[in-house]
């Protein structure tokens, strides 16, 4: 039996508990609401913003916290707000890599988006499925609070550029696409902005590094080799291992 003194259980989203990019195992979301009533604080933590957190939620969980686009986003009682934006001058900067590098984008404002990829790629299955928001020009979004490139020149080259740049920068090499926040925003950043500390968390990519790192148990779901050092069980990304491994936190609560 686990022995923890955390009583909030953080949870990403994509390749943890979603493995289709639109809903969750019943089994999962059993175990999570056995959790809940154990007395758990429940806190999603995705790189999705908020607008696509709810359909794949699908209405599951009304109390809890919700931290979208990696720590830029947060919904606490249903209301969304951002907390952290891409200023002017790094924005443009920004730009201007991207306009060199070629590169296609998914740009998020608080609530609605715009884009300017493929029309058949992946990433379009994860936007807006509940239709809540609207796609609009870059320029209508009021602040852009995540910049997801979907293709480029140089890929390589482009991350490294945002990097120089001081921006938080995550490239996904399995699935061809950058992922950028303005600063130094991650999900355990968004969580410690808003007081919360000891937590267990459950994530599957190298965007959830800081959040294992800082837990109390960090369960990583899958093999990403980037989340070695920082995980201290590991289980299949496949739901029965996922629900079975979230379970054993309301035995802790005891």
């Amino acid at each position: 039996m686990l022995s923890l003194g955390a009583r909030t259980a953080v949870f990403d989203i994509d390749g943890t508990l979603c493995f289709d990019g639109r809903t969750i195992d019943d089994r999962i979301l059993a175990a999570i609401a056995a959790c809940e009533r154990a007395g758990f604080r429940l806190v999603f933590a995705s790189a999705r913003p908020v607008r696509d957190l709810l359909p794949v939620l699908g209405g599951a969980f009304p109390s809890a916290v919700l931290i979208g686009g990696n720590g830029s986003l947060v919904s606490v009682d249903g209301r969304v707000r951002s907390r952290a934006a891409f200023g002017p001058v790094e924005f443009g900067a920004l730009l201007e890599e991207v306009r060199r590098h070629a590169a296609v984008y998914l740009a998020d404002g608080p609530w609605d988006y715009a884009y300017t990829g493929p029309a058949d790629h992946p990433i379009l299955g994860r936007v807006d499925q509940g239709a809540l928001a609207r796609r609009v020009d870059l320029a209508e979004l009021p602040e852009v609070v995540k910049f997801l490139v979907v293709g480029a020149s140089d890929m390589t080259a482009l991350a490294a550029a945002g990097r120089g740049l001081g921006l938080t920068v995550n490239h996904h090499l399995d699935e061809a696409i950058i992922d950028f926040a303005p600063g130094s925003t991650t999900k355990w950043e968004a969580l410690t902005s808003m007081g919360i500390g000891g937590y267990v968390a459950f994530g599957n990519d190298i965007n959830d590094f800081d959040l294992l790192r800082n837990a109390e148990r960090a369960v990583r779901v899958g093999t990403h080799t980037g989340l070695d050092e920082v995980a201290h069980v590991t289980v299949a990304a496949e739901p029965e291992a996922v629900a079975a491994e979230i379970a054993r936190l309301v035995g802790s609560a005891g």
